[in-house]
């Protein structure tokens, strides 16, 4: 992959059935790759494969369903174009295999903590993001609590950066998700993207993914109101407070949204 540009647009492509937005519309290997045909259109810098729901309560699915679900959809994207690809997984198997079909990226919102990911991971030689979470999708937003958020995410990626690179990770190839949404209330996810800053020390590039996530909607006071227009003002926040990665579903209003920003930032048209 390419050195990272800021921002990089992350288009989300979740090939699941019960994915909190999009569960089910790309199952189908064809509509997949469609939908990744039109997101470059759209402008994504990375599409983003996924096979198995992270969203609260998610059940958790065999490696073999799994590898069912991503490897076809990452083998016709890569057959029509060298779009950079992420692998949006916690399994190693998937990983190893993924990385044979060509993918840039692993995105384990596990950072790595399955057993034998960290090896997978190092193996394959790709960058990898480490995602912070607290407990699991089963359980993550049950009752999240902490004692200092900022302090204990910070802790949390200190650690993990140390395990990637005593199996072989070097820093230079780590970015960093703290994780909006996973494990983590309303006022918590608030924080992180206004403290974006707290997570520069340690040098790694920063993905943020907040979009049409549910605190959207309860700030907006309403939980089935469209969450559009509130992802994209989230992403541009991110984007100034120093994300470098910007994870999203709508990835032609979000491109366009940011080429404005930029276009105000440098005074001209030049930086698009």
């Amino acid at each position: 992959m390419q050195p990272i540009k800021r921002p990089m647009v992350m288009g989300i492509l979740n090939v699941t059935p019960d994915s909190f937005i999009d569960g089910g519309k790309y199952l189908v290997p064809a509509q997949a790759t469609e939908h990744a045909r039109q997101m470059m259109l759209d402008g994504a810098d990375i599409i983003d494969v996924g096979g198995e729901s992270t969203r609260p309560g998610a059940a958790v699915i065999s490696v073999e369903e799994e590898l069912r679900r991503v490897i076809p959809v990452i083998k016709a994207i890569r057959a029509e174009s060298s779009i950079p690809i992420s692998i949006d997984t916690s399994t190693p198997e998937v990983m190893r295999q993924a990385a044979l079909m060509g993918v840039d990226l692993i995105n384990d919102v596990r950072a790595l903590g399955r057993p034998g990911a960290l090896a997978a991971a190092a193996a394959t030689g790709l960058p990898v993001c480490l995602t912070h979470m607290q407990g699991d999708p089963q359980t993550m937003q049950l009752e999240p609590t902490y004692a200092n958020l900022l302090v204990e995410i910070c802790g949390f990626f200190e650690a993990r950066i140390l395990a990637c690179e005593a199996a072989g990770i070097p820093r230079a190839k780590i970015i960093l998700d703290p994780g909006f949404g996973f494990g983590k209330t309303v006022e918590h996810n608030l924080q992180l993207i206004n403290r974006l800053e707290e997570f520069m020390m340690f040098g790694c590039p920063l993905l943020v993914g907040l979009s049409r996530k549910s605190t959207i909607g309860v700030v907006l006071g309403d939980p089935t109101v469209d969450r559009l227009q509130g992802s994209i003002a989230g992403a541009l926040l991110a984007y100034m407070n120093g994300a470098s990665l910007l994870r999203v579903h709508d990835v032609a209003e979000t491109v366009q949204a940011l080429r404005v920003v930029k276009a105000i930032q440098h005074e001209g048209l030049s930086d698009h």
